[in-house]
């Protein structure tokens, strides 16, 4: 069980990672409506650039943690917890933006997978 933990928190960490540092500035089929970048998918929530910063810093800082979290298993549970309430407010703002289903995949395979985390 301990492997299949630090095989979900890694793939949860490489996610982010990859989202809000390789492809911040680049386009994608999940970015809210027509968005090419993080920068105009947050604003196509309503939100400023600092809101971004703060959600992108609590992601990051949150996906450090579960990784530091395969030596201190402790911090896994609430990591997860955090990062999934993160992931519910991600597809609220999908679904309050009208965007179609599939642009909400990648937030709730994170909650799913930051769920089992939890439960397992």
């Amino acid at each position: 069980m301990e492997t299949l933990h630090i095989v979900i928190q890694s793939i949860i960490a490489i996610g982010i990672f990859n989202v809000w540092i390789f492809r911040f500035n680049k386009p994608s089929i999940y970015r809210a409506a027509d968005a090419i970048n993080m920068e105009s998918e947050f604003k196509a929530y309503g939100f400023d650039k600092t809101f971004m910063k703060i959600i992108g810093f609590s992601k990051l800082t949150l996906a450090c943690l579960l990784i530091a979290g395969i030596w201190f298993p402790n911090i896994v549970n609430p990591s997860a917890f955090l990062m999934g309430c993160l992931m519910i407010g991600a597809i609220g703002v999908h679904i309050k933006i009208n965007d179609p289903l599939i642009k909400s995949l990648p937030a709730f395979t994170m909650l799913v997978l930051c769920s089992l985390l939890i439960i397992l």
